[in-house]
Order: structure tokens, then sequence, then C-alpha cells
């Protein structure tokens, strides 16, 4: 790594700054995988903090390897992932705990999420969770549709910079998944904590993450509660004709509303504009 910058006119003129200043800005985890941008963060850490700081924002490091940006006071917008981003990120962030991962070298694939999912919450539950129906559903419509959900949720976590999707159906995990567990950060045996945490329906973020004025409802929230919710995300898009895509292909569809039960783990933004696909230049 280069030498620290000096004072924060050298990190603005640096040309890693553009790409960094604009990913941290709409909620991208910049990891180790991302070396030229995470060895600039690196070095301009302390002068960086100033500088997000008086926008009332935390540049935070995690000794995982990723950094961040969090909101410091409640006069700025948040963002939240939606129930099935949520459900995906815990497991892609249980699959990463595994002791194994390091051998095949942070790799997995979709169908080794989704079966590791249909594990920890069963099969029955995790359909629902994704693709709730009024009525009894068909089991393949079920499942497909759940699969188009797990595939929307991964491509927003791409974005966010928590997952890299690789061609046929490989993802590569990336540390800033860790985010996903911080309720069970510091526990003896974190993955059968996360996976509990999965099983229950459960997840918040901890310590000086967690938001201030948090209430109990974002611990538990009646089940009615959240079927309300995707539902109604379900019925809007069908209305719309969209959601019937295959699981890889089409158009992402639109981020669903927050469920309380799932979100805790904020996403947090100077601009209001929806996440880009741009490339980065990591």
């Amino acid at each position: 790594m280069s030498e620290p910058f000096q004072q924060i006119g050298d990190v603005v003129a640096d040309e890693s700054f553009p790409g960094v200043d604009l990913a941290l800005r709409r909620g991208r985890h910049i990891h180790k995988g991302d070396e030229r941008w995470y060895a600039f963060l690196f070095d301009a850490q302390a002068l960086l903090e100033q500088f997000y700081g008086r926008y009332g924002y935390e540049l935070i490091h995690r000794s995982d390897g990723y950094f961040f940006l969090l909101p410091a006071n409640e006069a700025l917008g948040k963002r939240q992932l939606s129930v099935a981003e949520m459900i995906v990120g815990q497991g892609l962030a249980l699959a990463y705990l595994e002791p194994s991962r390091l051998e095949q070298g942070g790799l997995s694939s979709r169908e080794e999420l989704i079966n590791l999912l249909a594990s920890a919450m069963g099969s029955d539950a995790l359909l629902h969770a994704l693709a709730p129906q009024k009525k009894r559903p068909d089991e393949r419509v079920a499942q497909r549709n759940a699969r188009n959900k797990v595939g929307e949720a991964l491509r927003r976590l791409e974005q966010l910079g928590f997952v890299e999707l690789l061609e046929g159906d490989q993802l590569r995990l990336a540390p800033s998944l860790l985010r996903f567990a911080e309720p069970v950060r510091g526990l003896e045996a974190p993955s059968e904590a996360l996976r509990e945490l999965i099983e229950r329906g459960e997840v918040s973020v901890g310590g000086e993450e967690a938001e201030e004025g948090a209430e109990g409802e974002r611990e538990a929230v009646a089940e009615a509660e959240v079927e309300v919710e995707v539902e109604a995300e379900l019925e809007a898009e069908a209305d719309a004709g969209t959601g019937t895509g295959t699981g890889t292909g089409g158009e992402g569809a639109e981020a669903a509303a927050p469920a309380a039960l799932y979100d805790g783990l904020e996403l947090d933004f100077f601009e209001e504009a929806a996440v880009s696909a741009e490339g980065e230049d990591a």
C-alpha cells in the first residue's frame, strides 16, 4: 500500500475517490476483494472519517475486511432491505461461515444457497416467506416464484457489495456478508446461532449499528403482519405484470417494502436514487 494521505485534498484528488465516494453513498460495502478501492480507503480512512462526519455519516471499517457508511443521526433518510433480501443475505452469511468455504475459494451456488435455507427454515416455511399466497398454491408455481425472489435478491445484494454473481449459478461470497451475522458476533458458535435466527425469522443489527429508537417489534412481529406486507407486494407485482421472469434473467423487480421482522440491517444513502447497476472499477 502507498503512504497514507496527508490532507483531504490529496484524497479527493486521487483517481479512486469519485468511484469509491459514489459507491459508498449508494450503500455499497467495499471489501478486500475490491483491492484498489479497499487499499485506498484503508490509507485515507482517518481523513475520510472526518470528511463524512461533516455530512452526518460514519465511515465504518470492520476487522473482517470491509468498509461502509452509517448515519450518525436521525436527519438522514434510511433504506432497509426487503424480506427476501434479508433471508438471502442471512443464508449467504451462513454459507460464508462454513469452515469448508475457505477451501472452495469463497464460492457457492444458488442451488446450495436454496438448499441451505430450506434446511434451516424448512421448505414450506421458505416458500411461504419468499412467495406467500392467499390460496393453496401450485407447488411448481410457488417454487418458481421463490426462485425468482432469490434471483432478484442476489442481484440487489451484488449491487451492495455482498456477493458476486458469476457464470452459471456460481456465487463468490464477500466478507461484508458478515454484517448479516452481527447479532451473533462474538458467540462461541456463530453459525449455529445464525441458523437459529433464520429458523425463527429474526434479524437485528447489534451494537452501535442498531437504530437508537428501535422498538421491540423489530425483534418479534406477528407472522400475519409479515404475510400481509409480502402478499401486498406480490399482488402489486401481479397487477403490473412483473415477477414472472426466470431466476437469473430479466430486470430485477423493485425492492419490497421493508417488513419490520427483517428491517434490522440498515443500508443508508446520501441520494434517494436507486442503486445503479453500472460497472465498478474495483
